[in-house]
């Protein structure tokens, strides 16, 4: 029994190991491009001073003190905050709509999944390209209105038109993105309970909140998550298009970070602008997963 034990302790301790050795790589890489960055930058955060023969300083939590009595700072979070509700639903919704429709089209499915997919492979500063040309006040989008005796909008000149620009940009480039997980996990769902469903007389909307939403609620959760962090990130169509403006209406949290950092130089600020996005990215992740998870 004794001898028994021991080899089995043995055996655990060598697969422990193992278990270490191939994963110390993977750690190792984990450290250098993601717990390092992360530490660095909360560290940076309570310095001011530059990169430069000066050198930093620590300044405390003067930065963010700065931040809560910064207005711009919250305007920006109020645009960011907007931007984000506004992407995320549609992208979400639109997305799952096309994916129960194809998945009832069997001899489509496979082009219009490639033409809906085709904007999550385009890069950003090309479609923000594209769609600043579209949303320009001599563009094609005007062109088209004043054929109805509409007319011109300046939409990228305008506090109100400048950030659903912005909005429709990025749902359209994650439209296809999303349509594909939740087609993906329309598949999975065993097509027997929608059958089993209509011989008990249910109808299409029955089915959809009863066994659809139910079946794809590990992909809505995907979903959201991935989404929202796409829209928390954006910066692209920020830089390529509108610029923050018009009056600072389009300014999104990274835009704002980057101004700080590369424009006027001040990275402790930024880097303290960083945290706070951090923390409200890992909040709301939390929050879906945790929701999610006690509903399931």
């Amino acid at each position: 029994m004794t001898k028994s034990r021991s080899h089995q302790t043995q055996l655990l301790d060598n697969d422990t190991v193992a278990a270490w050795i191939f994963l110390t790589p993977a750690l190792i890489l984990l450290g250098l491009f993601i717990i390092w960055p992360i530490a660095y930058l909360f560290y940076l955060s309570f310095t001011a001073g530059s990169f430069t023969s000066k050198g930093t300083y620590l300044v405390g939590l003067k930065n963010y003190w700065r931040l809560l009595f910064n207005a711009d700072f919250w305007q920006v979070l109020g645009n960011t905050a907007y931007f984000t509700i506004a992407t995320v639903i549609p992208s979400l919704i639109i997305p799952l709509g096309l994916a129960v429709l194809l998945n009832r089209s069997l001899a489509l499915r496979g082009v219009l999944r490639s033409a809906y997919f085709l904007p999550s492979i385009i890069s950003l500063v090309a479609a923000g390209l594209g769609f600043r040309w579209l949303f320009q006040t001599t563009g094609p989008v005007n062109s088209f209105l004043n054929i109805f005796g509409i007319p011109s909008i300046p939409w990228l000149g305008d506090t109100f038109w400048a950030m659903p620009v912005l909005i429709l940009l990025s749902i359209w480039k994650q439209l296809g993105f999303n349509m594909v997980v939740f087609l993906a996990g329309l598949q999975a769902i065993p097509p027997s309970r929608y059958e089993a469903a209509e011989l008990d007389g249910a109808n299409g909307w029955q089915q959809f909140w009863h066994i659809t939403l139910p079946g794809l609620r590990s992909t809505l959760i995907f979903a959201i998550v991935t989404t929202a962090i796409f829209t928390l990130r954006s910066f692209e169509q920020v830089y390529v298009i509108t610029g923050g403006g018009p009056l600072n209406t389009t300014n999104l949290l990274v835009y704002y970070i980057y101004q700080e950092a590369f424009g006027q130089f001040d990275f402790g600020y930024a880097a303290a602008a960083a945290t706070v996005l951090l923390a409200v990215t890992l909040v709301f992740v939390y929050l879906q997963l945790r929701t999610w998870g006690e509903e399931s």
